[in-house]
């Protein structure tokens, strides 16, 4: 409990200039990781220096006080945020504004390395739900992908999240020289498992040594091309984030797009 936790005596709430009522924040914990995927990093990545990161506990200073303004869900981001010594502790910390009522939910975004590790203490904090990032199923695209990881260390943690009673969202970069072909099959295994999926279009952010336009492929094509053999059907589902969301009738899983370029973000 601090001054800042939403206990604390009601704050007016947060409104952007479009007039609407902010209830969501993503909270990036490191800009470390322990991938370096080709269109997110450079390979020798140069990190911030320790001394200009936030301690955690001044990240669940800052967190407890958007709660106390009326954030109702947070999401922990990084880089890959448990890579970051004693996230755990700061995730389980936060989890008391879960128990309290004053949030709704606190979620993670993760490449999926560690959850095999995590998974059990993410639930144990009060985490419900997870985004798991994973561009393919080919053990070689993946080492290539992400400059040497192992597929199977993702899959396992995807296993472990799952048994711990996680949800889990895959969430995909469409890459048009690599996993274009692949996506149908990705889809397919995602909702297999029971997991939502997500289609996002490269982004052109952010110094990697490579030119990203390269990879683009526009996700308005993506879609025609999957509605040539599926259903899709729009859908209203939320999650607080920019996706759009379809259901696909012959997976029976839910399908969103994140499409910066080609139509909004």
């Amino acid at each position: 409990m601090t001054p800042y936790d939403a206990s604390s005596p009601p704050r007016p709430a947060l409104i952007d200039g479009f007039g609407r009522t902010v209830t969501y924040l993503r909270v990036s914990v490191t800009d470390r990781c322990d991938l370096r995927c080709v269109y997110c990093m450079a390979e020798h990545m140069t990190f911030l220096p320790k001394k200009e990161v936030l301690t955690l506990e001044e990240l669940d200073r800052i967190a407890s006080a958007f709660v106390g303004l009326g954030v109702r869900k947070l999401r922990i981001t990084g880089g890959e945020p448990l890579v970051r010594k004693g996230v755990m502790d700061l995730i389980g910390s936060l989890g008391r504004h879960l128990r309290s009522g004053a949030l709704d939910e606190l979620t993670l975004t993760t490449n999926g390395t560690r959850l095999a590790e995590f998974a059990k203490g993410l639930a144990e904090a009060g985490v419900r739900r997870v985004n798991v990032s994973l561009d393919t199923l080919k053990p070689e695209l993946f080492r290539t992908l992400t400059r040497g990881g192992q597929l199977a260390q993702v899959i396992a943690g995807i296993d472990a999240a799952q048994a711990a009673g996680l949800k889990v969202k895959i969430n995909a970069v469409a890459l048009k020289d690599d996993n274009a072909d692949e996506l149908p099959e990705l889809i397919t295994w995602a909702h297999g498992r029971g997991c939502d999926m997500t289609l996002i279009e490269a982004m052109p952010l952010g110094e990697i040594e490579v030119d990203r336009t390269d990879q683009f492929l526009s996700l308005k094509d993506v879609r025609r091309e999957l509605e040539s053999f599926w259903t899709l059907s729009d859908i209203d589902h939320q999650t607080g984030g920019p996706a759009r969301y379809v259901r696909v009738a012959e997976t029976g899983g839910r399908l969103g797009f994140i499409t910066p370029l080609s139509h909004n973000f």
